[in-house]
C-alpha cells in the first residue's frame, strides 16, 4: 500500500508540474513531428528567426526555419527528449553562454556546459552566439604579427593579429597538427585561444586536451567541442560558440586567436539540418545560403579601433579537400572569404616534410603589411628562391647538363627546403628565424 501511494503521489506531481509548466508557457506551440535532430513545430506564430525555445521535457532548440503554417526547429539534445505532442514555447531570446576567464584551461559545449572533469564553471558574463561582425568603422588595420614559431609561415606566410588565414589540405597532412603550433607558440605570450572541434569523435577531444597540457599551453586555450555524436545542430552552434568566446576577450581589451577544426564537417551538418528541414538544395547539396553563414562567421575576427579597447581576434578556420581539389564548392568559398591560406601538400607529407606546407601555393594577402622589418628583408626572396628551386628540380630529374649557376641555385634551395623543416612543438623565435635565413 505505501508503494502505491507513493507512485500515485509522485504521478500527481508530474502531473502538477506538467500543468504548471502549461499554464506559464501560454501561447503553446506543438510538435507535429521530430527526426533526425529537428523538430517540426505548429502554433508559435510569434517566434523570432534563431530564437531559443524550450520543450515540456526541457529540451532546447533553435527556431530555424520560419514557415506559414509551421516552424522547423533545429534541436539541442537527443530526439528522445522530445515527441510529437509535447509542448513547445519561445524563450523571446538568442542562445547565450556565459563567458569568463575562469574557461580557460576548460572543455565546454557550445552550450557552455562543462565536458571536462572539472568543476562547474560559474557565471560570468552573458555573450550571444549570434552576433553581428564589427561594423567597418570599428576596424582598423592589420599592425602586429602573430608570431607562430614556424619559421615557413613567419616567413613566408606571416599572419596578422585580426586575420583570416585558412589552412586547407587533404586528410592527414598535419592540419591539426599545424594549428596545434599555432595554439603552442602563444604561451608567454598575451593571446588567449579558442580552439573549436566540430564534429569529432570523443577520442580526439580528448587527444587534444592532454596535448595542450603537456606543451602547456592548456591554461591559455578553451575548448569548444561538438561530438560526431551530437546532433546537427550542436554541431552548428559549436563555431558560433567558439566566435563568441573569442569576441569576449577581445571586448577586454585582449588578443584572441581561434582555431575552427574543421569547417568542413560544420558545412555538412548545415547541409544535414537544411535537408531535414526540406530547404532546397544548391552544388553539391549545400543550401543556397552556405557561403553568407561562413562569411558572416568569419567576417567576427578583427581587431578594433584603440577607442573599442585595441583588442583583436585572428580566425584559422581548417578545411579538408578530396585529392587535392581545391575548386570544390567549399574550399572555393573559404579561399575567396579568407585573407590566405596555407596550403598543405600531400606529396610533401608522403616525402616526410614537416610541416608539408606548399609554399607557392599559399599565400597571406594582408600579413606582410605587419611583419618587421628585419623578418621581411631576411625572407624577401624566399618564395621566389623555392619556386626556383622546385622548378630546376623537376628538370635536373631528366638527366640534363646543367650549368655552375643552376647548380648553385639547387644548392641553396635544397637548403632552404631542409631548413624550413621543423618537428612538432620545436618552435623556433624571432631572432632565431632571422639568423638562420640571413646566413643561409
Amino acid at each position: 500500500m505505501i508503494d502505491a501511494a507513493s507512485r500515485i503521489e509522485r504521478q500527481l506531481m508530474t502531473a502538477s508540474r506538467q500543468l504548471d509548466w502549461a499554464a506559464a508557457m501560454q501561447p503553446l506551440g506543438v510538435v507535429r513531428r521530430v527526426a533526425d535532430g529537428v523538430a517540426v513545430v505548429n502554433g508559435l506564430q510569434h517566434v523570432r528567426y534563431e530564437e531559443l525555445v524550450t520543450f515540456q521535457s526541457g529540451a532546447f532548440g533553435i527556431a530555424f526555419d520560419l514557415r506559414e503554417t509551421d516552424v522547423g526547429v533545429i534541436l539541442l539534445s537527443g530526439e528522445n527528449t522530445v515527441a510529437a505532442g509535447d509542448g513547445v514555447k519561445g524563450c523571446q531570446r538568442l542562445p547565450e553562454l556565459w563567458a569568463s576567464r575562469e574557461i580557460l584551461g576548460r572543455t565546454i559545449d557550445p552550450l557552455g556546459n562543462p565536458l571536462d572533469e572539472g568543476p562547474q564553471l560559474r557565471r560570468g558574463e552573458r555573450v550571444p552566439l549570434f552576433r553581428p561582425a564589427p561594423d567597418i568603422i570599428e576596424r582598423r588595420s592589420v599592425q602586429e604579427t602573430l608570431w607562430t614559431g614556424i619559421m615557413a609561415v613567419d616567413a613566408a606566410i606571416p599572419i596578422g593579429r585580426g586575420q583570416r588565414e585558412l589552412i586547407i589540405g587533404d586528410r592527414n597532412t598535419g592540419k591539426t597538427a599545424l594549428a596545434i603550433d599555432v595554439v603552442a607558440s602563444q604561451r608567454p605570450g598575451d593571446v588567449a585561444c579558442v580552439y573549436v572541434m566540430i564534429g569529432q569523435p570523443i577520442s580526439r577531444v580528448r587527444a587534444l586536451h592532454d596535448t595542450l597540457e603537456r606543451v602547456g599551453c592548456l591554461s591559455n586555450t578553451a575548448i569548444v567541442a561538438a561530438y560526431a555524436s551530437d546532433t546537427p545542430g550542436m554541431q552548428y552552434l559549436a563555431p558560433l560558440a567558439g566566435s563568441a568566446l573569442a569576441e569576449y576577450f577581445r571586448s577586454c581589451g585582449g588578443h584572441a586567436l581561434i582555431i575552427y577544426d574543421d569547417l568542413t564537417k560544420h558545412a555538412d551538418a548545415y547541409r544535414e539540418l537544411a535537408l531535414l528541414l526540406d530547404r532546397p538544395p544548391g552544388r553539391e547539396a549545400y543550401p543556397g545560403d552556405i557561403f553568407y553563414v561562413h562569411a558572416e562567421l568569419l567576417e567576427r575576427a578583427a581587431a578594433l579601433t584603440t577607442a573599442l579597447g585595441g583588442g583583436s581576434v585572428t580566425a584559422i578556420p581548417i578545411v579538408e579537400t578530396t585529392d587535392g581539389d581545391i575548386s570544390a564548392y567549399i574550399p572555393t568559398n573559404m579561399i575567396s572569404i579568407t585573407d590566405g591560406q596555407i596550403y598543405l601538400d600531400a606529396a610533401r607529407f608522403e616525402r616526410d616534410e614537416r610541416p608539408a606546407i606548399d609554399i607557392g601555393r599559399s599565400v597571406s594577402r594582408i600579413g606582410a603589411v605587419a611583419q618587421p622589418p628585419p623578418v621581411r628583408e631576411a625572407a624577401k626572396n624566399l618564395k621566389i628562391q623555392l619556386s626556383r628551386f622546385e622548378s630546376l628540380e623537376k628538370l635536373s630529374r631528366v638527366g640534363l647538363d646543367i650549368d655552375v649557376a643552376t647548380r648553385d641555385t639547387l644548392r641553396r634551395g635544397a637548403i632552404l627546403r631542409t631548413l624550413l623543416q621543423q618537428p612538432r612543438f620545436r618552435l623556433r623565435s624571432i631572432a632565431e628565424q632571422v639568423i638562420t635565413l640571413t646566413a643561409a
